[in-house]
């Protein structure tokens, strides 16, 4: 898997298959999807292309996408992978993930939750039987690496215990506010690729994901401080700080000069003294909660979804 990914969350229609088109061009080979994007059907157009095209071969792309909420349980999980690869016109997804480690009822279909009434409580669909869904689609050539997303090192010692196949992936957020030292850690130790989501701290989120007091992380001024001395761009810093410290990450972009930028920054070397600068922001901050997931009325709480 190609350390630097495109991510295409938020990534509006009409604007993604251009984008997807550009970056293959730029170099890019990893590119992360998934159905809540509402995306996939323009990026399976435009990979389509790409490949119609010679830009690129099918074997030369890392293509992810992920189950949806409302899709957990043991039965639920190959179909909804063959719908994704219908929408992306693919024979075989490169990684398949939980994208959450919460289960919606599945009228929910790709949406999200307005009650506690949404939700299916953690033993109504255990994360073992979801697992074992994810374990049948790798077997039957749908996808040829399954992981996870969003989970806590205890929710990976949890599923270890029930799996015959252990993820290969965890994508998380991560950034210099959020560093995920531990589960990074663990992640190594367990033979798991870290994925960073979010790793410039998503300044363009939805706002029903921004909390007023969240902190700017571009602005940072030790980012800002390095940047400058360096000549380089603070999202191209935190880019090669991501990769140097061992981890895989999926920034968006839809500009060609940042996109170029972004894919330039993973070649990029911090000198030490930069990496244990940069280590020192750490805040515990994160930027995407999960609040959606703890209304009132729902079975998760904030403790209970990152332990």
């Amino acid at each position: 898997m190609p350390a630097l990914g495109l991510g295409t969350w938020k990534s509006a229609p009409g604007e993604v298959g251009a984008a997807v088109r550009e970056a293959v061009r730029a170099g890019y080979r990893h590119f992360d999807c998934a159905p809540l994007y509402g995306n996939e059907v323009e990026i399976g157009a435009a990979l389509a292309d790409a490949i119609a095209a010679g830009e690129v071969k099918r074997d030369e792309l890392w293509i992810t996408s992920k189950l949806w909420n409302s899709f957990h349980g043991r039965d639920n999980v190959v179909p909804a992978i063959r719908r994704t690869l219908a929408d992306l016109r693919l024979d075989y997804l490169d990684l398949y993930l939980i994208h959450w480690p919460v289960a919606f009822q599945e009228r929910i279909g790709i949406g999200y939750p307005k009650s506690g009434a949404d939700f299916r409580a953690p033993d109504e669909a255990p994360l073992a039987d979801t697992w074992a869904g994810m374990e049948e689609s790798l077997s039957l050539g749908l996808c040829r690496n399954i992981g996870v997303s969003n989970f806590t090192a205890t929710k990976l010692v949890r599923l270890a215990r029930t799996a015959k196949i252990l993820p290969a992936v965890n994508q998380v957020e991560s950034h210099p506010y959020l560093p995920q030292t531990g589960l990074l850690r663990h992640c190594a130790d367990n033979g798991i690729v870290l994925t960073a989501y979010a790793p410039l701290g998503s300044g363009d989120r939805p706002a029903r994901v921004r909390a007023a007091d969240d902190p700017v992380l571009m602005d940072d001024p030790v980012i800002v401080e390095i940047s400058a001395r360096r000549g380089l761009t603070p999202a191209q810093v935190m880019i090669a700080w991501a990769v140097q410290r061992g981890t895989s990450l999926i920034p968006k972009s839809t500009n060609p000069a940042r996109l170029a930028q972004n894919l330039a920054a993973a070649s990029v070397t911090l000198t030490a003294a930069d990496m244990t600068a940069i280590a020192g922001l750490d805040r515990g901050h994160r930027f995407i909660k999960g609040a959606l997931w703890t209304i009132d009325g729902s079975p998760y709480t904030q403790a209970t979804l990152w332990d």
